[in-house]
């Protein structure tokens, strides 16, 4: 990364940034997207068993993602401020971190996914499609929570576009295991939903593997010699990337837990709502992909000015990243409404599935609106490290005011189903304006270049 002074030349660095992070994410969002249109197109059972499986393992997944993530700030700052020797230590105790939690997310998994399913008012295809897809997935949360890590370092260093050439590489290998276990091609067992999830832990096996070789071999990765020497972990460097990490993991969590948790509720209604809820919502999430990208460059770009102690730069950063996001959220809402028919289309082929995707859609366009504010504010207050109240107001907005609001509305009026996505809505439009007001006073009251603590 490179000092900005003018306008221009800021918004050169930030779309040298962000364009290859958008793709990246839009790139990750695919897979899940074929996962649950390749399932779909299986058989309604199988979309839905996914998507209750999912609906338990995204929130997991993107929350301890998120903790892990925690590396990118430190490691901004540390190279806005010129201490590059400090990187290859932190980066390794984030890895030896990564599979600490691995671990345990497998422990807890399979003593509690079962007691869940078993919970739930589940079609027994549905619930046996959701536990042996998790099965599956599971072989690959080691690689998966590696690769968050590495991912984090090369994109702290400004080289995005790496993080993007190494997960385009994800799709491809992804869509054709799919295709050989979901379908049975080419003499594979035709394992319907089950197969994506066998597909998907290969996949981060593949990519793991191929990110190690890149920081090891190509420059600027291979200057701090991260796999030179494994220091032993330390409870001091895991207590500094958790401080940051936990809070930013947590705001994650807290948001993509209370859609998983809508989509449990959900459960209570029938297969066909249940598939038309999780076909409109994996295309909110793939359309979140962009404020998400640009949430992801401003922690970097202010994080690199932040610790530099250009404020007055990073404040402009943040700014372009919010007018950026909310323009382009706009774009989304009219694609919504015009090609809404199509895009339910793409998710099935029966004719009461697409309608009820396409009424379920219209509702996507107001969450793009509020994320285009909320999302981008977080990426700017975790550039400047303050991550806390972002996380008691993702705890606030979503858990508080979104979900009790939606299951009032969509259990004791006449709205039904799309009465938790009117909930989640209100909540994640508090949730905008709160962090925006927090974003304010920290760029108000932030005039010393920020320490690593």
């Amino acid at each position: 990364m490179e000092v900005t002074h003018t306008t221009r030349q800021k918004i050169k660095q930030f779309a040298v940034i962000l364009l290859p992070i958008l793709i990246t994410q839009l790139a990750l969002s695919a897979i899940s997207f074929f996962d649950t249109n390749m399932s779909g197109k299986f058989s309604s059972a199988d979309l839905a068993g996914v998507a209750i499986a999912t609906s338990l393992w995204i929130p997991v997944q993107t929350g301890l993602s998120g903790v892990l993530m925690g590396i990118t700030p430190i490691v901004s700052q540390f190279i806005g401020a010129r201490r590059e020797d400090k990187v290859a230590y932190q980066v390794i105790q984030a890895i030896w971190l990564s599979i600490i939690l691995a671990l345990v997310v497998l422990g807890i998994g399979y003593m509690a996914v079962p007691k869940i399913l078993n919970a739930m008012t589940l079609e027994p295809a549905v619930r046996d499609i959701a536990a042996q897809f998790l099965m599956a997935i599971s072989a690959g949360i080691i690689p998966l929570f590696g690769y968050t890590v590495l991912r984090s370092f090369i994109d702290a260093l400004g080289q995005t576009r790496i993080s993007m050439v190494i997960t385009l590489t994800m799709l491809p290998i992804n869509v054709t295991l799919n295709a050989l276990f979901i379908y049975g091609l080419w003499g594979f067992p035709r394992l319907g939903g089950v197969g994506a999830g066998i597909a998907s832990a290969i996949t981060y096996w593949v990519v793991f593997i191929i990110a190690i070789g890149i920081v090891h071999k190509m420059k600027p990765f291979s200057s701090f010699q991260l796999f030179q020497s494994l220091p032993k972990i330390s409870f001091k460097a895991w207590k500094d990337l958790l401080k940051i990490g936990v809070p930013i993991g947590f705001s994650i969590f807290f948001e993509t837990a209370v859609f998983a948790a809508v989509t449990l509720l959900m459960s209570n209604f029938d297969t066909v709502t249940i598939a038309a809820h999780q076909a409109a919502m994996n295309f909110s999430t793939t359309l979140y992909m962009i404020p998400l990208s640009i949430c992801m460059s401003l922690t970097i770009l202010v994080g690199f000015e932040a610790g530099s102690g250009r404020m007055k730069d990073a404040r402009k950063y943040a700014k372009l990243g919010i007018i950026l996001a909310v323009i382009l959220s706009l774009i989304t809402a009219v694609i919504l409404l015009v090609f809404g028919r199509q895009v339910a289309s793409l998710y099935s082929n029966e004719p009461q599935v697409i309608e009820l995707v396409q009424q379920f859609l219209i509702f996507a366009i107001f969450f793009q609106i509020s994320d285009a504010i909320a999302t981008p504010t977080q990426g700017a207050l975790r550039g400047y490290k303050d991550v806390n109240v972002a996380f008691i107001l993702a705890f606030l907005s979503y858990w508080v005011i979104g979900l009790p609001v939606g299951y009032v509305l969509a259990n004791f009026t006449s709205f039904g189903a799309f009465g938790y996505w009117i909930g989640l809505i209100l909540g994640l439009a508090v949730g905008a304006t709160l962090l925006l007001l927090r974003l304010v006073k920290v760029q108000r009251n932030f005039h010393q270049p920020l320490s690593s603590k």
